[in-house]
């Protein structure tokens, strides 16, 4: 048996309560995947998102009503990015976990991203739209690229080409080893954030919206 907990982004360097609830829910997790490691027991794990487009609160169906409205178009920050997924990418890095998992992974997909702008640019060319751009600044809460892995995980990360499986941290309380002693692993990583993986651009994010029926639904509409 296995128990996959759905998380999150916003779980890496937490900075509101969302973020905080689900960091908590994985080291929850991990931790009893870690005490349960040795023993013959339902295996534990958790799966981490970026943005998976058309979702409910998303921003791509907020950018379309604008646009089929024929409204200014509200960019927080032109140059914020974010990850491109799919809700089939979501349900595979599911199976996925299912499939390959052990005690405490953490799984995450390795996904393009984009800048907020192109994303803008990209469906304005699909809607044939002449809506004005407008900038109304970062909003409370609001980071500026997300981030799916950090350095320190990242020390410890399994990859392959489609994923990244972060394993459970297996050192002890001795902390002072590691106080004496650093690691140069950590030292020549860097986090995986949606500004350091590969960014399409507008042509390259048209063709992947155009595959989504919620997109082909609205130019119908």
């Amino acid at each position: 048996a296995r128990v996959i907990v759905l998380s999150t982004d916003k779980a890496v360097y937490p900075i509101n309560a969302m973020g905080i609830s689900k960091a908590m829910a994985e080291k929850i997790a991990v931790s009893k995947a870690r005490s349960s490691i040795n023993q013959k027991s339902t295996i534990i794990c958790c799966t981490r998102y970026g943005n998976v487009m058309g979702s409910r609160g998303s921003v791509i169906p907020l950018f379309i009503d604008q646009i089929l409205n024929k409204k200014e178009i509200t960019v927080t920050d032109p140059n914020m990015t974010r990850f491109l997924m799919s809700l089939e990418d979501s349900v595979n890095l599911v199976l996925h976990a299912f499939q390959k998992s052990s005690q405490g992974d953490i799984f995450i997909q390795k996904s393009p991203a984009a800048r907020l702008e192109d994303l803008v640019l990209a469906l304005k060319e699909i809607f044939n739209s002449s809506c004005k751009i407008k900038t109304i600044g970062t909003r409370h809460g609001e980071k500026l690229y997300e981030t799916l892995i950090s350095r320190e995980e990242m020390a410890r990360c399994h990859e392959t080409k489609y994923y990244y499986t972060v394993k459970t941290d297996q050192r002890d309380l001795n902390y002072s080893q590691y106080f004496h002693k650093g690691e140069l692993s950590i030292t020549n990583q860097n986090d995986y954030t949606s500004h350091n993986t590969r960014l399409l651009n507008v042509g390259e994010i048209k063709k992947l919206l155009l595959r989504f029926d919620f997109l082909k639904k609205a130019l119908n509409a």
